[in-house]
């Protein structure tokens, strides 16, 4: 089925027009929406946006304003490209930001912004790192997290005492992350915290006295991952400890009235810095310190950072539920917790209005790239506010997205989308996507790489397999010590269910592909199959042994298999789920793409797998991306690894124009 963007689910365009295929260049004609700030006083909605020039490969980040019940939007005046953590400030007559290298202010009107002072950060990876920069409540300073120290100098040789000593693409540059507070007219930062800890994730409310942060005081914080608040005397530099708990607190945010601390945060004692099993929920500390209380214990979802309602009377929060992201509202008194926002689309961020509780927020469905959307107080129907890609996707030629659910081998419901081919009626080549993580989630969003594969003659089908968010706590754990078991088997019963249902697609031509976590299940799956006549695997584990020594996550394999590679029990099991160890049984021609510089999955796990096929004859290629990490980030290497994907696929399964 298609959808013409003219009658698009999230948008209504006054004309219609005549749709065509997609072009690869035209899904970098895009532009992706950032961060969404709504004044103090709701009448302006501030947002980045960011672009990419694939020809000169640069991405450009710009500041753009639009009047808060819709208009025009515009780029605000004075704001250099580049920038990040925009802030109101608490009249809402002042921008602060982060950019090129320093922190600014900018007042509305003025044609220039004022450089506050420096700003620099550590390398150091901050697992679940929140809001860096804050105003006090009075308006007069900032907070910032980050560092004044200089680099050093690169070191010949390097000594390595840090059992976290890797970045995401470098070696740790040995700076810790602290707190610091300038006047917002401009001075010299003073750094109200030291030390061996890194703090981050700040807040700056009530009386303005102090701030409160996250940091990990464990002996060996590298060692386990617990982030307790903080609160830190803006005078004096006084640190107090507001929560104590076995788990990971995160994003805190102060009350209105200054009494209390929400945040999201986890229970268990074992977890780990990258994709996390446990759901997070919502919380309440009180500011004086206290017992905290679990505000919506009865919702089984996956919770996101949570944000105040007017009055302190509420939380506003995203949960993860079945593909979708739904806004939901918790009474901080506890009670019944309600679903703001729940379509068949993913929402998020959300900017809530200090004067009468209104939300903005990003909303993006299969059908719409992400665009800003307002819900009155007293709820409704959202509205869209902004039109960002509208003339970019409006002659697109799209195709809707089929919502399957299935029964898998042990009667689990398994859900998954199918994307049919353009020109649907002839005998299309299939293509299985699969997520990374393990924890993340396929589901409601647009994708114009799925799209861009349908112009090609591709359909392309995404399944959630156990250990997928969104489906509660019980499914999050479904891989969890089974890493390619019940996922993999829910993964071949969605195949099995697509083509048993779906007469236009061929099971003869069917491809393989996935990045991260995803890579993993590519290279296990041809390890346990031929029936994948090709593969393309993107930043892949091939060795859990390996992995577990070069990875800046070591944690994930000793909290996913609740062991360590040297545990006798542990050894034999982390090989059994390695597809290295079936490297004797694929036939399947595959593809790897891989980061030089990628630190969460170290290309050499592609290189165990890549030299393993080779001298087994089987058809296989290595690109190697330099400069890249764990998702590439220069234009021209999303271009090129976007085109090669589907060219492999061709080569193999020759799709039928």
């Amino acid at each position: 089925m298609r959808i013409r963007p003219a009658v698009a689910l999230l948008f209504v365009f006054s004309v219609a027009v005549e749709a065509r295929p997609i072009r690869a260049e035209d899904v970098f004609a895009l532009e992706d929406l950032g961060e969404i700030q709504v004044s103090p006083g709701g009448g302006t909605v501030v947002f980045t946006v960011s672009t990419r020039d694939v020809k000169a490969n640069r991405v450009t980040t710009r500041l753009v304003q639009v009047p808060a019940a819709g208009g025009a939007a515009a780029p605000v005046p004075g704001a250099p490209e580049g920038v990040s953590s925009v802030r109101w400030s608490p009249d809402g007559s002042r921008l602060a930001f982060l950019a090129h290298d320093a922190l600014w202010v900018l007042r509305l009107g003025d044609a220039k912004p004022v450089r506050v002072c420096a700003y620099q950060h550590s390398n150091a990876f901050l697992s679940q790192a929140g809001n860096m920069l804050a105003w006090s409540p009075d308006g007069r300073q900032l907070a910032f997290a980050g560092t004044l120290d200089p680099v050093p100098p690169p070191a010949d040789p390097l000594v390595i005492t840090r059992m976290q000593y890797k970045t995401r693409t470098a070696m740790w540059d040995g700076r810790r992350t602290h707190l610091y507070v300038v006047p917002a007219g401009g001075g010299t930062p003073r750094a109200i915290t030291s030390g061996r800890f890194d703090e981050h994730s700040i807040d700056w409310g009530g009386d303005g006295a102090e701030i409160v942060f996250l940091s990990n005081h464990e002996p060996e914080p590298d060692a386990r991952l617990n982030y307790d608040i903080f609160a830190v005397n803006v005078a004096t530099g006084a640190v107090r400890q507001i929560t104590r708990t076995p788990g990971v607190e995160m994003n805190p945010a102060v009350s209105p009235d200054g009494r209390w601390i929400a945040y999201n945060a986890t229970k268990r004692d074992l977890t780990t810095i990258d994709s996390v099993a446990e759901d997070a929920h919502i919380w309440v500390a009180p500011f004086a310190g206290g017992a905290a209380r679990e505000l919506n214990a009865d919702l089984d979802r996956r919770c996101g950072a949570p944000q105040w309602t007017p009055g302190s009377r509420g939380l506003i929060y995203t949960a993860s539920d079945r593909g979708k992201t739904v806004i939901f509202r918790t009474p901080l008194a506890g009670g019944r917790t309600v679903a703001l926002v729940d379509r068949e689309a993913q929402a998020g961020p959300v900017s809530v209005s200090a004067k009468d509780g209104a939300l903005w927020f990003g909303m993006t469905d299969p059908a719409a790239p992400k665009e800003i959307f307002r819900l009155a107080a007293g709820g409704g129907q959202p509205q869209p506010i902004t039109s960002l890609n509208a003339a970019v996707v409006r002659d697109w030629d799209l195709v809707k997205p089929e919502t399957l659910r299935f029964r898998s081998f042990d009667g689990a419901e398994v859900e998954g989308w199918l994307y049919p081919a353009q020109g649907a009626t002839r005998l299309a080549p299939l293509l299985l996507s699969i997520h990374g993580g393990p924890h993340g989630m396929h589901g409601y969003a647009f994708n114009p790489g799925y799209q861009y594969g349908a112009t090609r003659g591709y359909a392309t089908l995404a399944i959630n397999p156990r250990g997928s968010s969104g489906y509660g706590q019980k499914f999050s754990d479904g891989c969890v010590n089974d890493w390619g078991g019940g996922d993999y088997q829910d993964l071949m019963a969605g195949v099995d269910y697509a083509l048993r249902t779906h007469a236009n697609l061929d099971g003869n031509r069917l491809g393989v592909m996935g990045g991260s976590y995803g890579g993993f299940m590519t290279n296990w799956v041809i390890t346990q199959t031929q029936r994948f006549k090709a593969a393309v695997a993107i930043a892949s584990l091939s060795n859990l042994i390996s992995f577990y020594a070069t990875s800046l996550y070591q944690d994930l394999v000793h909290t996913e298999f609740r062991g360590f590679p040297w545990d006798d029990d542990n050894f034999a099991r982390l090989w059994h789920w390695s597809p290295l160890r079936g490297v004797r049984n694929v036939t399947t021609p595959t593809l790897f793409l891989h980061g030089e510089s990628d630190n969460d999955v170290h290309i050499t796990q592609a290189e165990e797998m890549y030299t393993a096929l080779r001298r087994r004859g089987i058809e296989t290629e290595l690109v190697r991306y330099p400069r890249e990490g764990h998702g590439f980030h220069e234009p021209k290497h999303q271009f090129d690894s976007m085109q090669r994907e589907l060219a492999w696929m061709d080569r193999f399964l020759k799709p039928r124009q």
